[in-house]
């Protein structure tokens, strides 16, 4: 664990010497992050809405057709949280529980208001899971203790970022949105102390859950903190990697390398070059060399491809379709 710390602390105090980013590269990683991270903790819910459907119901306000009113608001409420919790995070003072009340009040807003922003006062249980959680009366002091603990933050943030994100989680203080409002404190924490929001994949659901699981039934922490770990570090590694692909020209910032393209959006460079023949993916150059270019909100429209290969069964056909029109 100390290994792991001691590796994102220095990967932070590279991207630290990069700053300030350049705005039109911030506003690009911020209008990315905030779908990702919506897309992500509602998938990891059980919300169905995919990346796109995220995007087009949070940026543009679109219902889409199959989908329940609940989790169109679920990643309104988000979207809306996260939007919260930099505003919290910039004025660095100190967290309090009115603050977590208020990031949960917008997470369950037009959905349970009656609960919405409050403590539960009945026991609740975890689905699937023999985890016994702490009688609601005991709640109200639980989270006063959790907000006491972090206040002279003296180890690792990561770490207390990790553990304050457990802490809530075991509490369990809500009858429903603890998962949100605890990954949105953690991430809150992270965003104090300079580093970029941690995303936890809609894949890793079944390993984070039972990583929660085998810590609050009186085992390790170990694995919960590999993989917390391992996401501070793939968020670091994504903002590294567009400040290193930041051309000096404004003209030039959004152009990628196939290569590069590959490598971020985890596609071979052999399927975005069918893709590209095929009319899905829009060329914005050549280098002198002969390379493809591309604009970096291609990216994007990587994961759109993909997502409605494998979640819609769409065909190259149908998909041309779809996002051309």
């Amino acid at each position: 664990m100390k290994d792991w710390l001691k590796f994102l602390e220095q990967k932070k105090q590279r991207l630290d010497k990069l700053r300030p980013l350049p705005q039109e590269l911030t506003k690009n990683l911020d209008d990315w992050l905030r779908i990702e991270l919506t897309y992500t903790s509602n998938a990891i819910e059980g919300n169905t809405l995919s990346r796109q459907e995220t995007a087009l119901v949070v940026e543009k306000g679109l219902a889409v057709s199959g989908k329940t009113l609940k989790e169109h608001q679920e990643a309104i409420n988000h979207a809306a949280a996260w939007e919260l919790v930099k505003q919290l995070a910039k004025t660095g003072k100190p967290i309090s529980e009115n603050d977590i009340l208020a990031i949960h009040q917008q997470i369950l807003n037009q959905i349970d208001e009656q609960n919405a922003g409050r403590y539960r006062a009945v026991p609740v249980r975890i689905s699937g899971s023999t985890v016994v959680l702490p009688n609601p009366l005991k709640v109200s002091e639980l989270m006063e203790k959790l907000i006491k603990w972090l206040k002279p933050v003296k180890d690792n943030p990561v770490k207390i970022a990790a553990q304050a994100h457990y802490q809530l989680v075991s509490i369990h203080p809500f009858t429903d949105g603890n998962g949100r409002t605890a990954r949105l404190l953690m991430n809150w924490l992270l965003l104090k102390a300079g580093y970029p929001a941690a995303i936890i994949k809609k894949e890793e659901r079944l390993k984070y859950l039972n990583s929660l699981e085998k810590a609050q039934l009186g085992g390790s922490l170990d694995d919960y903190y590999e993989l917390i770990y391992a996401a501070v570090d793939r968020s670091l590694e994504i903002y590294l990697d567009a400040v290193k692909n930041k051309p000096t020209s404004v003209k030039k910032t959004k152009l990628l390398k196939i290569g590069r393209l590959a490598k971020l959006s985890g596609e071979t460079s052999h399927t975005l070059r069918f893709w590209t023949k095929s009319g899905l993916l829009p060329l914005a150059g050549h280098t002198k060399g002969g390379y493809q270019l591309y604009n970096q909100a291609t990216l994007e429209r990587v994961k759109t491809i993909r997502n409605l290969q494998s979640e819609k069964r769409l065909t190259i056909k149908e998909i041309k379709v779809k996002i051309t029109t």
